[in-house]
């Protein structure tokens, strides 16, 4: 055998198959490259298709500033949920939560309590402003009707499904929206006050879920065993959840620092965010599934 023939020949073939290796992995390679493009453009375009609306309303005298969501792909009606601010006001936090709602398929409306869209930085305004909402059942009632209204009429709910949920002060306000007789099918409250609540019998005609924080130092024992109590004696359908270790505001990113601002036992949680999250995902599953 001639040793450089074969040599020479065999490194052409060492050279042909190399080329043919870096071609197949050349080609994979620009395949999941373009794979991953065309991904992050979907992704994008999805990011793209939820519609924010500004939309000024009326409660009584008062003008109100929401924001309804949706996505704009969408063109059957949906199922829509009012989504009530913390006693901070109907702010940035609010309308991320209301967003989130639009992203997984319902029409969400962000609404104002307040009026003129009023956003507060300090804990005296915020009490003094939520206060006067607690104070007067029927303004809580007037006001979570006009949101109720704006989803009814906006075209792009199914006005016989509509449902409700809240943060902190929202929390409360959804639990007694419910109780004051608005047309919910389901109620959730995320670390909501529960303080002498006193069920009403209406309150049978919505599935409620309390998300709470099980070291929530403004939720009481005797508040969590009334509430349960008062719901048990009406016969309302309730689901009552705690996640350990968390404090007030647990699902809000900035409560953390405010907490430490204003000297308050407020605290963002990771693991009870999304615990609770999830817990009102399934919740709706059952009580408000989107189809």
């Amino acid at each position: 055998m001639n040793t450089r023939n074969y040599l020479t020949g065999y490194g052409n073939k060492l050279l042909v198959g190399s080329m043919l290796l870096i071609t197949i992995v050349t080609a994979t390679g620009c395949g999941t490259n373009q794979k991953k493009k065309q991904q992050a453009q979907t992704e994008t375009k999805s990011e793209q298709s939820i519609v924010r609306k500004e939309i000024d309303y009326k409660a009584g005298t008062t003008t109100l500033k929401g924001y309804l969501f949706y996505d704009e792909n969408q063109t059957e009606k949906r199922p829509g949920i009012i989504v009530v601010h913390e006693w901070w006001g109907n702010n940035a936090y609010n309308q991320r939560r209301a967003k989130m709602l639009a992203e997984l398929g319902y029409i969400s409306f962000a609404a104002d309590m307040y009026g003129n869209g009023l956003v507060l930085d300090n804990p005296g305004d915020a009490e003094k402003n939520a206060g006067a909402i607690y104070a007067d059942m029927g303004l809580l009632k007037e006001r979570m009707t006009a949101a109720h209204d704006v989803l009814v009429n906006s075209g792009y709910v199914d006005p016989e499904r509509i449902a409700a949920i809240g943060y902190c002060f929202g929390g409360s306000v959804v639990l007694y929206a419910a109780n004051t007789g608005i047309p919910l099918d389901a109620v959730v409250s995320f670390h909501g006050g529960l303080a002498g609540f006193k069920a009403e019998p209406t309150i049978k005609n919505t599935h409620i879920l309390v998300c709470n924080g099980a070291a929530d130092k403004f939720v009481s024992e005797e508040d969590k065993a009334n509430f349960k109590n008062q719901m048990t004696i009406v016969g309302a359908t309730y689901e009552f959840k705690e996640y350990e270790g968390a404090l007030h505001a647990f699902t809000n990113p900035e409560s953390t620092e405010a907490g430490k601002k204003f000297n308050m036992p407020i605290a963002y949680n990771a693991a009870a965010d999304s615990a609770s999250w999830n817990d009102m995902k399934e919740f709706f599953s059952k009580y408000f599934p989107l189809n």
